[in-house]
């Protein structure tokens, strides 16, 4: 399939530059595969399309303020990193801007109490950069570090934690698990008295989330390893599911990843599990686990909505894109949301 089988044009004011007040009065459009009808609700009402039974999977990742502005030790000149990948107790692989600064043995600092020395390089121009520190990493990060809020983003996020979902838990994301940024506690609540169970995985979003596809065949695209995790309590969960007729509904793209990758290494059985994902979902996939998603709404000719689109079929998701635009629907990450059953 060819890219552009992926491109829509999109108005400038229909993306989103700041979260709603409330996270569940964003808009929600219901996509029924079996019935082929567009339903146009609010997030709020989400409970009307979950059953006693089901299980929704979240992605408990939680995002760093990992975008760091330092300067070259020898000469001075700024430098601005991206944190993608933990990879060490002290290593990390990282985008950097402007990459020319970044050469291997260069070092950098960024404050009084963190410095760190490029040590070698990556596939697509990225670094791996060995940070030295004096306390703890993690909340000299979170002293010196901003979100790494996307660029189509232009005004400045007041709250960083509108930029976190209210389950993260585990630091090591350099973008928001978008599609849960609209549950609130009280929805959720909700939701598991209705004997909805609620279940979470891990993945780190890094650049192969949002990396663009540069190939004009789409088989071509690579995607980059991301960081992933199942517990046992989550593969019995979905096991148990599964036998009982319950169906698997996928919050995010990258609860879809974590779980189909996971299937994919099991022979159709997803099990505990700890490591790496690079799976690229497109139209012709086989699906083994998700049988429901909720998701926001991509960029054109992104990896994301090709994946939504092999949940469904492309024309039907490119026509409901068009139709979210006539709608006056808020796009991607502090966009509104779809379900799609």
């Amino acid at each position: 399939m060819n890219k552009t089988d992926f491109y829509y044009d999109l108005p400038d004011e229909l993306i989103a530059q700041c979260p709603l007040k409330k996270r569940d009065d964003s808009r929600l459009m219901v996509l029924n595969r079996k019935n082929n009808t567009v339903a146009d609700r609010h997030f709020s009402d989400i409970t009307d399309y979950l059953h006693p039974g089901d299980l929704l999977v979240m992605n408990n990742t939680k995002v760093l303020p990992g975008r760091l502005y330092g300067h070259r030790e020898d000469t001075g000149g700024k430098v601005e990193i991206l944190l993608l990948r933990h990879l060490s107790k002290t290593d990390w692989e990282i985008m950097v801007k402007p990459g020319k600064r970044a050469r291997v043995g260069g070092r950098i600092v960024f404050s009084p109490e963190l410095k760190g020395e490029i040590t070698g390089t990556t596939e697509g121009g990225l670094r791996v950069i060995n940070f030295e520190y004096d306390g703890i990493f993690e909340e000299i990060i979170n002293d010196i570090g901003l979100m790494p809020v996307p660029p189509y983003i232009h005004e400045t996020l007041k709250d960083n934690n509108r930029y976190q979902t209210v389950y993260a838990k585990y630091d090591g994301s350099s973008a928001a698990p978008t599609a849960g940024l609209h549950f609130t506690p009280d929805l959720i609540e909700k939701i598991e008295a209705m004997g909805v169970e609620t279940t979470e995985v891990t993945l780190h979003v890094g650049i192969g989330t949002f990396r663009p596809v540069k190939c004009d065949i789409i088989e071509e695209h690579h995607m980059h390893e991301e960081y992933c995790e199942v517990t046992e309590e989550t593969a019995k969960a979905i096991k148990r599911t599964k036998a009982n007729g319950g169906r698997i509904i996928a919050v995010g793209t990258t609860s879809v990843r974590t779980l189909e990758s996971n299937a994919k290494r099991h022979d159709g059985e997803v099990k505990a599990f700890a490591g790496t994902t690079d799976i690229f979902i497109y139209p012709g996939y086989t699906w083994k686990v998700v049988d429901a998603l909720i998701t926001n709404f991509h960029l054109p000719e992104s990896t994301l909505l090709m994946l939504v689109s092999a949940f469904y079929n492309r024309e039907a998701v490119m026509k409901a894109y068009q139709t979210a635009i006539d709608w006056k629907y808020r796009y991607f990450s502090f966009g509104d949301a779809m379900l799609i059953e």
